[in-house]
């Protein structure tokens, strides 16, 4: 029987923490599962202990259970991080309750389709929940953590570049606009291409988590990769989110990839805030509207997944142009029409936010 991610993922649900009754998927730390089309399975865990004997232990379990599917020569890697102060200890929720100290909300910007502007839409979307938040007396206060290994676009639309700086072993992520942002493509030379595996990816995601100087945040958002995928499912189950936002752009193409990439929230209970539709029309010189990709998608997301449609963002060229200029057009072209709807899309959040944390 050919391996697949979920078998692999099945087996490891067999392999409990050392001393404790409960899995290793249980308790979230399960970070990547990859099988190659060779049937070659690479997993990725992180586990925090000062107890060295736990990996150990972890290791030969994980291999056995492996081995025990027909996995040949499996590919382990392990994370170890060791705490500063106090006895080792387990993680002591599930999935995964890897919340970012001093991160009131996560929130995942996700579409399952590359293609449909999900990148510029978190740029905007950053930028307006900052000037929001700037607004109520609260400045500096949202994070954008760009998970796009393969395909880092965000450093440049926020104008940001150069190597973030370092304290110890804590990236200081940079800040523009108000809003604090980590990318593997700070990271990593322009012209570098990243040829990664899962559990590599995991665990830089893992340590954008852990290892970067977040500070005090109302909001970090999460630019997910495109696609649907374990890479994908396992970010999702790597932080404690407090819900996610779709993005889709009209066409029949991009609503039924993004209703595919927006089952996996609800596969762990994550809350969808609503839908964005991108690129949703070109607004004419006499106040018209030209819908060049079709019309009612985002609505058709909305209404299928029973959330809400936030907004429709009109196809215009400041928001082209302020991705390539690194400035965003909430921030270039405040009065323009994209700039209003992102503005609206960030006080729903928001107010949504506020609302689920009582």
């Amino acid at each position: 029987m050919p391996l697949d991610p979920e078998s692999v993922r099945r087996a490891l649900a067999g392999v409990r923490y050392p001393g404790y009754s409960r899995d290793i998927v249980a308790f979230g730390l399960v970070k990547g599962v990859d099988v190659s089309a060779e049937g070659k399975v690479s997993v990725g865990l992180a586990v925090t202990t000062a107890d060295p004997e736990v990996p150990k232990k972890l290791y030969a379990d994980i291999e056995a259970a492996l081995r025990s599917l027909g996995a040949e020569k499996p590919e382990i890697a392990i994370t170890v991080t060791v705490p500063k102060t106090g006895p080792a200890a387990p993680p002591t929720k599930a999935p995964a309750d890897a919340g970012v100290g001093g991160v009131k909300h996560i929130v995942a910007v996700a579409s399952g389709k590359g293609g449909v502007g999900k990148s510029t839409f978190a740029v905007n979307l950053a930028c307006a929940l900052a000037r929001s938040l700037t607004d109520a007396g609260r400045p500096g206060r949202v994070g954008l953590m760009d998970c796009d290994i393969y395909g880092p676009s965000v450093p440049l639309m926020m104008g940001v570049a150069g190597r973030p700086m370092i304290d110890g072993e804590v990236l200081i992520p940079p800040e523009n606009f108000g809003v604090k942002v980590i990318s593997m493509g700070l990271l990593i030379d322009e012209s570098a291409p990243v040829i990664w595996r899962g559990p590599m990816v995991m665990k830089t995601i893992s340590q954008f988590a852990t290892n970067v100087r977040w500070g005090e945040l109302d909001v970090l958002l999460i630019d997910l990769p495109p696609g649907t995928g374990d890479a994908q499912l396992s970010i999702v189950q790597a932080m404690a989110l407090s819900g996610a936002v779709i993005v889709t752009t009209p066409q029949t193409a991009a609503v039924s990839v993004a209703l595919r990439g927006a089952s996996m929230f609800s596969k762990v209970n994550v809350p969808v805030l609503g839908v964005a539709e991108n690129m949703s029309y070109l607004e004419t010189a006499d106040g018209g509207r030209q819908h060049l990709f079709g019309q009612g998608g985002g609505l058709k997301v909305a209404e299928a997944l029973d959330t809400e449609l936030l907004g429709e963002v009109p196809l215009d060229p400041a928001v082209r142009m302020g991705g390539d200029h690194g400035i965003p057009a909430v921030i270039s072209h405040p009065e323009g029409n994209p700039a209003r709807v992102f503005r609206s899309i960030a006080l729903t959040v928001l107010n949504k936010l506020q609302a689920s944390a009582g």
